[in-house]
């Protein structure tokens, strides 16, 4: 676990998180991040009573990269209230077939989840039921097969990247579910929470923080070479 730690303080816990890895607990009823860092700073810091820890935000079970938790009562409020403000600014880096789509573009549709199917469908305008999703890219980086994009959020919606991207003709490299033509061996998606900025909730610090991308894949490594 403390090799998954990217930035920790007696308010925060931020972790580069595995693809796969669940950030808590669902009806899978598989071990989730939540339990397995509270049982580690238990260890850790020998504390004999529960461990308080709160999740922040969510990333997908597939998806690898950056999670805040929150150890503190006093920062969980403040960074809840810091996400639904959109005062923390995430950057995704997303894997995707070498197909030509333009340089950098703002992408703006409208997603509705469907809950049946866990999956986002996506309207090119706005629909009763669906959410307005904005999202901007770049590509940083060509490879022999694929490309890199860079994804800023405006908006934070259920699988809103891999929705929106599909939208456009270049799935995720891995993610069948929106159109990928094969898995990863791993199971995951090529899609990696990779940076974070904010306000720390408590010592009113900025906070930058970066994770690594897999080292375990050719890709993933060729991109950030």
């Amino acid at each position: 676990m403390q090799e998954q730690i990217v930035f920790e303080d007696n308010h925060l816990l931020i972790i580069n998180k595995l693809a796969g890895q669940l950030v808590q607990g669902d009806k899978t009823g598989d071990l989730s991040l939540l339990d397995l860092l509270k049982n580690f700073i238990k260890k850790r810091d020998q504390k004999p009573g529960n461990v308080f820890l709160g999740l922040v935000h969510r990333i997908d079970r597939p998806t690898s990269g950056l999670v805040i938790y929150a150890k503190t009562s006093k920062a969980l409020s403040r960074l809840t209230q810091m996400v639904k403000n959109r005062e923390i600014k995430k950057t995704y880096w997303a894997v995707v077939p070498k197909t030509e789509i333009p340089q950098q573009q703002r992408l703006i549709h409208y997603l509705q989840k469907n809950e049946k199917n866990n999956k986002a469908t996506v309207f090119p305008k706005a629909t009763i039921g669906a959410k307005e999703s904005i999202l901007n890219y770049q590509i940083i980086k060509i490879l022999d097969n694929f490309q890199l994009l860079e994804v800023d959020l405006e908006t934070g919606r259920h699988h809103q990247i891999r929705a929106q991207l599909s939208k456009i003709g270049v799935p995720i490299k891995g993610d069948l579910k929106y159109g990928s033509a094969r898995s990863n061996p791993d199971g995951g998606i090529h899609l990696h929470a990779r940076n974070l900025e904010f306000m720390h909730p408590v010592s009113l610090e900025k906070i930058s923080v970066t994770a690594p991308v897999p080292q375990n894949d050719a890709v993933w490594k060729a991109c950030e070479e």
